[in-house]
């Protein structure tokens, strides 16, 4: 029997290697410090690679993998590897997601601990000869509140040891329920009670869309005064700028930050130079342990693969069987850019605050309910976490992310329905809020395209790609002028445009598909214009 040939190409934990020799099925190769152009080169020999961070796996690479079926990494990042190519090849991208989870936590409790203490200004002052015992004061943290934004994986361990520390723990996530949230000893509120409560703030959510700069001047100032900011995160999340006027001005007492915007931080950074700010090199999940634990899961992730054909922690689409994977992959991919959408509708930025996903469902309907509803209603959860979250998001994991979130989950499967012959219809519950989305395929010459069918009650014909502003008004003469000159105005240009109407009810339904992003201020502007409705914007 030929062996399942693995090549590692950058440095990590023996054990990896260890791991995959000792597997019967697997003949393993360690090459080290190759070129861009040598992996290349040799990459057509092997049916799996497994890197770190060092190796770029780009689309050419894949390419050139003629044998390939998996690339591993080990960390949970895989912006060193082109996903995108490596799905359209039908590769399976997995990550080690956990294994860093307890030492990036630890770290930004250290940072926590640190920044409440003086500790490295204190360490510095001595090894400068000097013993300023009264200047470096600090804080404890016992009795104290502590906010965390974002109970993911890392976000629930800081939030489980603050309570070990007997700190009060409030939280912010939009995207759990507050039984959830309680079964974690956690209490769940909107991010500017939090602000307002905590005195030491922890971040971690993902950086998205939603969360670039959201804390910023404006959501700074509701902090409480002299509180104290951690972030080892993500870089982007706070606004730099203002967090260097917060720290200025006295009304934040300090901040600890493991993550910059920019990495390495440039020369002369504000931040890294300001007196009330302590700093570590992005070293999240920089320990011997960590590193021992990822190289551990990937490895025995390759082996069930090899051995068995199980696909774990994918971060793209889980496999299938190649002839049911090409019947499939048009309706899958539409499947999650439905689930992207109505996750979108139902959880409005601007009424995040206590919002999160309570229910989904998922209606199969003709040619993809014959051997894929489940995998349909699988990409479908796919495509809503994903909107949401940083963690890697896949078939095989997000049936138990919806678990842990409290996130109730249903599939039926029709063989048509009224109008169309085949189809997928989604409604998500968010708190009150009902949305529901509707897409088919069409053959257009030789070609299949989706299409959004219909939104609530509105009936459109939309392709799901793209920015997309999501208007609904009074089904009047001169508002969709009005909508498009203010779009104008401010630059922003428009390719495309549908209109669904309800002439009953006297309203309508605007989807604007444009070429550049649109923020807050747009949509303030575009909802205060005559006769509208809501506004609010979807990313596809």
């Amino acid at each position: 029997m030929t062996k399942f040939r693995v090549l590692i190409s950058d440095e990590m934990s023996n054990r990896a290697a260890e791991i995959l020799a000792a597997s019967p099925a697997i003949e393993v190769d360690v090459r080290f410090g190759l070129a861009a152009s040598d992996l290349k080169a040799i990459i057509g020999d092997y049916d799996g690679l497994l890197v770190r961070s060092r190796s770029k796996v780009t689309a050419d690479v894949i390419e050139a993998g003629k044998r390939l079926k998996i690339i591993g990494r080990a960390g949970i990042g895989v912006d060193n590897i082109d996903v995108t190519a490596a799905s359209r090849r039908g590769v399976i991208v997995e990550n080690a997601p956990s294994g860093n989870a307890v030492t990036t936590a630890e770290h930004a409790l250290c940072l926590l601990l640190s920044l409440a203490r003086h500790i490295p200004q204190a360490t510095a002052s001595m090894k400068n000869g000097k013993w300023e015992k009264t200047k470096f004061s600090g804080v404890e943290i016992m009795g104290k509140t502590l906010g965390v934004m974002g109970l993911g994986n890392i976000g629930r361990i800081v939030a489980d040891r603050a309570r070990g520390l007997q700190m009060k723990v409030v939280a912010f996530d939009p995207f759990i329920g507050r039984e959830a949230a309680a079964r974690l000893g956690v209490e769940l509120c909107d991010l500017d009670e939090l602000l307002a409560r905590a005195d030491f703030v922890t971040i971690h959510t993902p950086l998205t869309a939603d969360t670039k700069g959201i804390l910023n001047a404006e959501s700074l100032a509701k902090l409480k005064k002299g509180a104290l900011l951690v972030n080892a995160a993500r870089g982007g999340i706070v606004d730099e700028a203002a967090l260097v006027a917060a720290l200025d001005s006295g009304h934040l007492a300090g901040a600890a930050l493991d993550v910059f915007v920019e990495e390495p931080t440039p020369a002369g950074s504000p931040l890294v130079g300001h007196p009330k700010v302590i700093c570590t090199p992005h070293l999240g999940a920089s320990t011997d342990e960590a590193q021992e634990k990822v190289a551990i899961e990937v490895a025995e992730q390759f082996v069930a693969f090899a051995e068995k054909g199980e696909v774990r922690n994918a971060v793209n689409a889980a496999a299938l069987p190649p002839e049911v994977r090409d019947q499939l992959a048009p309706w899958l991919d539409l499947c999650r850019k439905l689930g992207t959408l109505v996750g979108q509708l139902a959880m409005p930025r601007e009424g995040r605050g206590e919002a999160f996903i309570d229910k989904l469902a998922v209606e199969v309907i003709g040619e993809p309910s014959e051997r894929g509803a489940s995998a349909c209603s699988g990409a479908t959860l796919v495509g809503l976490l994903g909107a949401f979250l940083d963690v890697p998001v896949n078939q095989v994991n997000a049936p138990i992310i919806a678990q842990d979130r409290a996130i109730e989950v249903s599939e039926t499967r029709r063989q048509r329905d009224r109008d169309l012959t085949s189809a997928v219809a989604v409604t998500a519950t968010c708190g009150d809020r009902v949305r529901f989305v509707k897409g088919t395929l069409y053959h257009v010459g030789g070609r299949v395209e989706a299409r959004i069918v219909q939104i609530d009650d509105f009936l459109v014909e939309a392709q799901p790609q793209g920015t997309i502003l999501v208007v609904q008004n009074q089904d009047r003469p001169g508002v969709i002028g009005a909508v498009g000159s203010e779009l104008g105005r401010r630059g922003i240009n428009v390719n495309s445009l549908y209109v669904g109407q309800d002439r009953e009810k006297g309203v309508a339904l605007e989807l604007w598909c444009v070429d550049s992003s649109l923020d807050e201020q747009v949509l303030t502007a575009i909802r205060a214009l005559p006769l509208i409705g809501s506004a609010q914007v979807v990313a596809l």
